[in-house]
């Protein structure tokens, strides 16, 4: 597996754009996605950190370089304070409870 860890700062006024945003992400198909989640930092509730699954590199690098993803993230952009800090890596461990 494969993926990315982001540090996103989002402006004061942008929560309900930013739920719109990631629901218009969820329905849109993207081969190889498996999930993706998001926190809010307990130190402040402006921080988030965003981590996303591909099932390998290659769905990763396929999905990043599509022009609707491109159009997806420049909305997401506009709700930032500043860039995302990305954190592209292979998954070499998960675990999860069923």
């Amino acid at each position: 597996m494969y993926g990315t860890i982001a540090r996103l700062r989002i402006r004061k006024d942008a929560e309900g754009g930013l739920r719109g945003v990631m629901n218009a992400m969820e329905s849109r198909p993207v081969a190889g996605f498996i999930a993706s989640y998001v926190y809010r930092l307990d130190s402040d509730p402006q921080d988030l950190m965003l981590a996303v699954i591909f099932a390998d590199r290659e769905a990763y690098v396929r999905n990043a370089n599509d022009p609707a993803q491109d159009a997806q993230f420049r909305e997401l952009r506009q709700l930032l304070e500043s860039g995302p800090e990305w954190n592209d890596g292979e998954i070499v461990w998960s675990w999860a409870k069923s």
